[in-house]
């Protein structure tokens, strides 16, 4: 791996059998990496990062001034979420497979006895993934109809900087695992904004219109979300 020095900003540079470059900035520090394709000169890399500074600046002050949740241990007592209201975690120790119930106030959570940390993280994470996987189907229906376009196949995956992403030639999108802490109105919002991606490629005049058309509040929504703490995590690349 070769670096980049821009002054202020150090920029990982990554070269492997790609087309195109592509640049990252990772939470929580604003690090920066890009991907370039393997027969690509570092001085081409350099003018190609210089002209993303504005960018690259932004987006570390982004994710800088974003609250974070503190580092969790998945104890008993210990402060969860799931759609925008907070429970207790209440872990029991039990010979039998996983399971989670969600209760008024709090998330029982059923493990093995002597389970890791990380086991129980993978626990908790299995049930945001299938409660996703149960919601999503209405809301992609729903706006299929207002829309008229068709979502081939959503998938729920852990997002290192967005909340969504969209295949518009595939008709797939995907959704951030972190989305199911939030408020219900902000997971459609991000629905949204990837099946409009289905209609308008770019973020141009033409989506901002598509946008205020079908989901009026969506920047409300937008900004609501972006100041919601997200998890602690150090991204590795």
């Amino acid at each position: 791996m070769q670096q980049i020095n821009l002054g202020d900003i150090l920029v990982d540079v990554v070269q492997k059998d790609i087309k195109h470059l592509h640049m990252s900035v990772y939470p929580p520090t604003g690090r920066v990496k890009i991907s370039a394709p393997t027969r690509m000169n570092i001085d081409t890399i350099r003018i190609y990062a210089i002209s993303k500074l504005d960018w690259i600046r932004k987006q570390q002050a982004k994710q800088l001034a974003q609250e974070r949740e503190a580092p969790r241990d998945y104890l008993t007592r210990e402060s969860h979420y799931y759609l925008g209201k907070r429970y207790l975690l209440k872990v029991t120790e039990r010979d039998a497979a996983p399971a989670l119930e969600l209760k008024h106030r709090t998330m029982d959570i059923f493990v093995r006895p002597g389970v890791t940390k990380d086991k129980k993280q993978e626990v908790l994470e299995n049930w945001y993934r299938q409660q996703l996987k149960e919601m999503l189907p209405a809301y992609i229906s729903k706006w299929e109809k207002k829309m008229g376009v068709t979502v081939t196949e959503f998938a729920i995956k852990k997002m290192r900087t967005k909340w969504g992403t969209c295949n518009a030639s595939a008709g797939r999108i995907w959704l951030n695992l972190e989305l199911a802490k939030k408020p219900t109105h902000c997971i459609e919002y991000i629905v949204v904004h990837e099946m409009v991606h289905l209609l308008e490629h770019s973020h141009n005049s033409r989506f901002v219109a598509f946008m205020d058309k079908f989901l009026p509040p969506w920047r409300q929504y937008k900004d609501e979300l972006n100041k919601l703490p997200v998890s602690h995590v150090d991204w590795v690349y």
